[in-house]
């Protein structure tokens, strides 16, 4: 592997009319890096990732925070996340938007819908729920919660995604794993860098929009 990796993303298909009503499960699509030493696109995978903020010590510049063109109905302060390609916006007005580098559910964990922020959250305390403690007995632990910190799973900054009055189990936070930004790796939730999770944090209000795309929603770069 290249000791540089210029990083692009793959462009997928899009639909440009985005309708949603109500969840549905999505199926995650690979991200991929171009490695320029080897003249090829790779799958952006966890041994990649790790690599690259080992020689870098960030995501690929495409995963860094940046304001883009973003041409939207919604409101500014509305969240919109593009699982498919690892990306949140933040709408901002004249057409604008905030868009940061995210990690997201990996195969069989992937999810889509209209939620909004129920609740927010500094250096939270982590719960696993009880499905993850089946899968991973080691989290058991923590079953009565993990004091928040620097090496809590959840990072810097929650918030925690309702459906109506109700707590959806899906947050939208901070990670002690920057590396895994762009991956697919998560168990559903919506992971950010530390830095960005509390610029988030500091811009949106309790009671935001946020939308999260079915699969072949995602959006072109500029639309």
């Amino acid at each position: 592997m290249a000791a540089c990796l210029r990083a692009a993303l793959k462009w997928a298909p899009v639909a440009l009319a985005l309708t949603l009503a109500g969840a549905a499960f999505a199926q995650n699509i690979a991200t991929q890096i171009y490695d320029a030493t080897n003249r090829k696109w790779v799958d952006y995978t966890p041994q990649v990732a790790a690599r690259y903020y080992r020689i870098h010590g960030q995501a690929p510049e495409e995963f860094q925070r940046q304001v883009v063109q973003f041409r939207t109905a919604e409101k500014p302060g509305t969240i919109i996340i593009d699982g498919d390609r690892h990306f949140l916006y933040l709408v901002l007005p004249d057409f604008q938007a905030i868009r940061y580098g995210i990690g997201v559910g990996r195969e069989g964990f992937g999810w889509a819908g209209i939620v909004k922020v129920g609740r927010k959250q500094e250096w939270p305390t982590w719960t696993p729920p009880k499905e993850m403690i089946e899968r991973d007995p080691e989290s058991a632990k923590w079953a009565n919660g993990m004091p928040g910190g620097p090496d809590n799973p959840l990072g810097a900054r929650a918030m925690y995604l309702y459906e109506g009055n109700r707590d959806s189990i899906y947050r939208i936070h901070g990670t002690n794993q920057p590396w895994s930004i762009g991956l697919n790796i998560s168990s559903g939730c919506i992971r950010m860098n530390n830095d960005d999770v509390t610029d988030l944090y500091s811009r949106v209000e309790v009671g935001a929009k946020v939308i999260v795309l079915m699969q072949g929603a995602a959006l072109y770069k500029g639309v």
